[in-house]
């Protein structure tokens, strides 16, 4: 008996790095997975529907069940399209994960407005599209007496929740992944669907050339000593929120080899106080206060 039996799972962004050792976890676990690529290059620049399908018989070798789908999550029929090959083919969905993305490093001088839109459309769109059009199948399921216990788990990052230097378009739709998510997580409760998000850190193409990490994720030379950095330690965490009986929603978690780590959302913490307008001769004097 598998963790996931009988779950159907879309994951987005499968045909490569954390989403093909998604995919094939979950299939290990009992899934039955639409592994959803695009292919294609780092910055999205080219398409190529062969990582989708080898990812496909890789799980077929082992016995599993999968079927290879090439939409844009980031197009609103694109996504449509993608839920529909989950009903067509498996007959039900219960899990959506949000893994696809591509990077278009630079410092903020030197970013254009395509970089920009294309980071943000992948990544925060490619996020949107694919849930909306799952809840909406969730949500008429509900309506409709049927029983639904369906998980969605989106990927965040650090470089949104805590900064890097030169990704401030990637930073900002992660951000946004991690705050779509707590939303989300209020909203869809009532219609028995769940929602968290990872930050996962783990040796892909977008780490080995964001700023400051190549030279970090590479494996050990000793094949005895545990590899922080491989992505598969990520997909655990995965599975585990996606299992039916699992309760947790609203949440972010960060995960690399080992180690799992929940963020908490933005708090207030040091405050100023007056009874009244404060003078900006007066905040000048006192916001310093507030970040000792």
């Amino acid at each position: 008996m598998g963790a996931l039996d009988g779950r159907v799972a879309i994951i987005t962004g499968a045909g490569r790095g954390i989403g093909r050792e998604h995919a094939l976890l979950f299939a290990h676990e009992g899934a039955k997975v639409v592994v959803n690529d695009l292919g294609g290059a780092l910055d999205g620049s080219s398409h190529a529907a062969s990582p989708a399908e080898e990812v496909v018989a890789e799980i077929k070798a082992i016995g599993g069940e999968a079927v290879a789908n090439h939409d844009n999550v980031a197009e609103w029929e694109g996504g449509q399209r993608l839920v529909q090959c989950a009903l067509e083919t498996f007959g039900t969905l219960h899990v959506l994960v949000n893994n696809a993305g591509i990077l278009r490093d630079r410092v903020l001088v030197n970013l254009s407005e395509e970089d920009w839109d294309s980071v943000i459309n992948v990544h925060l769109k490619g996020h949107f599209v694919p849930t909306r059009h799952a809840a909406n199948y969730w949500r008429e399921e509900a309506k409709a007496g049927h029983p639904v216990k369906a998980a969605i788990i989106n990927t965040s990052s650090t470089s949104g929740l805590l900064g890097n230097i030169g990704q401030s378009n990637y930073g900002a739709a992660k951000a946004g992944i991690a705050a779509f998510t707590v939303i989300i997580a209020e909203e869809l409760g009532r219609y028995g669907v769940r929602a968290n998000a990872i930050a996962p850190a783990a040796r892909t193409r977008m780490t080995e050339s964001t700023p400051g990490l190549s030279d970090h994720v590479v494996a050990p030379s000793d094949a005895s000593v545990f590899d922080t950095w491989d992505p598969a330690n990520i997909s655990p965490l995965v599975a585990s929120l996606a299992m039916e009986d699992c309760d947790i929603t609203g949440q972010v978690f960060f995960v690399q080899g080992g180690t799992v780590r929940k963020f908490q959302n933005w708090t207030m913490t040091a405050t100023l106080e007056k009874n009244d307008r404060w003078s900006v001769a007066e905040l000048a004097a006192q916001l310093p206060t507030l970040l000792q």
